[in-house]
């Protein structure tokens, strides 16, 4: 099973401020950990939203943009990983491990597979997946 898990963003993130050398010491070991164990397949940090945009539809081929910064909420985020367990109390028996300070939050949310999708997901469409995949990896 694919796991994301959501590093949410604080005051801090949204402020831009970067973490110390020993954070990052900390992360760098804990990311290896995870890679050696075969878990990690994905892991970045994001900037502040004052660096990005929401995109709303309005309807099809039409949107409106809205530049950050965007009020701290919880549905803020300040990076990500994308991992591979055996199960969600996998998952989060990884993430009870990770070095963040008192107060952080993470979620951590199932990513769909091909099969979640039952017959809607037509061979046609796997092909089409399987297609964009392979070049995605190449770029």
């Amino acid at each position: 099973m694919r796991f994301m898990v959501i590093v949410k963003a604080n005051q801090d993130t949204e402020a831009g401020k970067m973490p110390t050398t020993e954070m990052l010491a900390a992360m760098g070991r804990f990311n290896e950990e995870m890679a050696k164990a075969g878990v990690i397949e994905a892991g970045e940090g994001l900037h502040p939203t004052v660096k990005g945009a929401r995109v709303r539809y309005s309807a099809p081929s039409e949107a409106s943009v809205t530049r950050g910064p965007f009020d701290l909420s919880p549905d803020l985020i300040s990076g990500f990983w994308l991992i591979k367990t055996a199960s969600l109390d996998e998952a989060i028996a990884w993430m009870k491990r990770a070095p963040f300070d008192p107060g952080c939050e993470i979620e951590i949310r199932q990513v769909f597979s091909a099969e979640d999708f039952g017959e809607a997901f037509t061979p046609e469409l796997r092909e089409q997946e399987e297609r964009t995949r392979a070049h995605a990896a190449k770029h």
